[in-house]
């Protein structure tokens, strides 16, 4: 885990490196200071001698201004290192999401990818920028200060040894407690975030059917079991700081009561005793590795705090796309011709199976029609062919070739999808629909509009194509959206069109004229259109009628109607219906 979030610091190694250098300068001045203060008290003032007093504390004063020189160089790279490792790792798992196939997205909700790209992402940096500083100041004062100390006296550093297993007895047993809570704070995290996406996205149905009340009680609820979680942890974790004190004051009393004893002795032969300059470093030490141990359990905390969310950023990164080119992937198609050769496929490798024995031939410049009830996997059995999933069994041939030995996006490039779920994204009318040409200009703009019968509505606004999108299409109707998406699947110029039910918010009228702009304008491609209208799909070359993930039936229009129980009763069902209206 640590290896692979490591390959995302990258070009701020440099940064990394100097910033635990200069901290290592900054303590080794640090450390010369007390003995120098405590020769200062000795050689200078107990013996009143100026010169000693003036040259000493002039070299206190350059070490000091060298030591915040020093520490305020390391603050400044390691707070680069690790605002640079977080950028990074953001773009990192950002750019592996964008090579998931749609059974990769499947296995991360949307609000636990935004957690983990910014939550979690965030306890990682603190970690890694107080990793880079603190992690090496606080050894290395504990160590030279140390080493200090048992220069002076072995026998009162003792005291600070003696200290070291309490420490470490408490630190692992706050971290063995206080991980898995952590681990259950940040999948409640994912709960909250998808909570809040949930309703913000549905705020309209929620004021529709009053449910203000409904969604605070779901959200009130959610809050307050991530209340609980953290109070538990915190207990936990807050155990560290009395413990730190405790041993902190232990360590003085216990220090200040032996050197007392080796201060008296002093009187009586020096060289066994300890003078008051000794004294006063010798404190100073054990400050110094004190407040530095309390600083490492810090750190000790906050990896306890973000390992949780090195796991699952480690999870992102860790993911393999399950859909990749062959050795030699083919990246010419030679038409829209596609056929399915005893498919079955099933979601994230179940035995259940959502498509059985699926055989279909289509030629190119067919159009489609695919018509079936809810659940009944129409949507399933196009995905397989632009590759968004892989048949779990059989094969699915484009021009004659197993998409399998396609490039995959030269295979999507040449299959244009307009989803179930219509998406645009914030930006202008041209700039969403040159999703589908980049390079389009605005006369191909326009003709893709005409063609999925957008220009007219897009004509009345003030702006016309230049029109702002907000995030989501929400300043635009369903139908509006429908037609937009359409075109920006038109630019593509693709062999193979889907429609995925791509027209149910648009009227009949409206709907006609798309099926006839298609027969006209772009007879050489493929159309393949979901449908629940009978109206949508009963002029198309032919129609496939798919029950419980099989096909039921495949003819025209007039021949389902004689042979077909299920599009008979579809059919009468929406003739019927629309005479009731009229």
């Amino acid at each position: 885990m640590i290896k692979k979030l490591l390959k995302s610091v990258r070009e701020y190694k440099t940064a990394s490196l100097l910033a635990p250098i200069l901290v290592v300068g900054e303590v080794i001045v640090e450390v010369i200071v007390p003995i120098l203060m405590a020769n200062l008290i000795d050689y200078g003032i107990t013996k009143s001698n100026m010169t000693y007093i003036c040259e000493t504390g002039a070299i206190i004063v350059v070490l000091c201004l060298l030591s915040l020189t020093l520490g305020a160089l390391a603050g400044k790279y390691a707070a680069k290192a690790a605002a640079g490792f977080a950028k990074n790792l953001r773009h990192d798992m950002y750019y592996n999401v964008q090579k998931f196939s749609f059974s990769n997205i499947d296995k991360f909700s949307t609000s636990s990818l935004i957690t983990r790209m910014t939550t979690d992402v965030t306890n990682v940096q603190n970690s890694y920028m107080m990793i880079v500083r603190t992690a090496f100041r606080s050894p290395a004062m504990i160590i030279f200060s140390m080493v200090m100390a048992f220069r002076i006296n072995a026998k009162v550093s003792m005291v600070f040894l003696s200290m070291i297993p309490i420490l470490a007895a408490g630190f692992l047993f706050i971290f063995s407690k206080a991980h898995p809570i952590f681990k259950k704070v940040f999948k409640t995290y994912d709960e909250l975030n998808n909570v809040v996406e949930e309703n913000l996205h549905g705020i309209r149905v929620v004021k529709a059917f009053v449910r203000e009340d409904h969604e605070n009680e779901k959200f009130g609820k959610i809050s307050g079991d991530l209340y609980d979680l953290f109070l538990k942890a915190e207990k936990l974790v807050i155990m560290n700081m009395p413990l730190m004190q405790i041993v902190i004051y232990s360590s003085m009393l216990l220090m200040s009561w032996i050197s007392s004893k080796y201060i008296v002795a002093s009187h009586n032969d020096p060289a066994l005793g300890m003078t008051t300059g000794q004294f006063t470093g010798m404190f100073t030490y054990l400050m110094q590795m004190m407040m530095n141990l309390m600083m490492l359990s810090m750190i000790f905390m906050m990896l306890v705090i973000s390992r949780s969310s090195m796991e699952r950023i480690a999870e992102v990164l860790s993911e393999e796309p399950n859909l990749k080119n062959g050795d030699s992937p083919i990246t010419q198609i030679k038409d829209g011709s596609i056929k399915f050769e005893n498919v079955s496929f099933s979601y994230n490798g179940s035995d259940k199976y959502c498509l059985s024995d699926v055989d279909i031939d289509i030629k190119s410049g067919e159009t489609v029609g695919v018509i079936g009830g809810t659940g009944s996997s129409k949507s399933t059995i196009v995905q397989l062919i632009p590759r968004l999933y892989d048949a779990t069994k059989g094969k699915v041939l484009v021009g004659g070739v197993d998409v399998r030995d396609y490039d995959i996006e030269t295979l999507r490039n040449e299959v244009a999808m307009v989803l179930q779920k219509n998406v645009l994204f914030s930006g202008t009318i041209k700039d969403n629909l040159r999703w589908g040409d980049e390079n389009a200009s605005d006369e191909d703009i326009k003709r893709v509009c005409k063609l999925a019968q957008a220009d007219s509505f897009i004509e009345k606004f003030p702006d016309k194509y230049d029109t702002y999108i907000e995030q989501g299409g929400t300043n635009v109707s369903g139908g509006q959206k429908q037609r937009l998406c359409i075109a920006r699947a038109l630019l593509k110029k693709p062999k193979i069109l889907i429609l995925d039910d791509s027209t149910s918010a648009v009227d009949t009228r409206t709907d006609s004229l798309i099926r006839k702009a298609f027969a006209e304008e772009i007879p050489d491609t493929t159309k393949i259109i979901i449908a629940q209208r009978v109206a949508s799909v009963e002029n198309a070359d032919k129609i496939i009628v798919m029950d419980g993930g099989k096909i039921n039936a495949v003819g025209t229009h007039k021949q389902l109607l004689q042979n077909n129980d299920i599009y008979k009763e579809v059919y009468y069902s929406q003739v019927k219906g629309g005479e009731n209206d009229e």
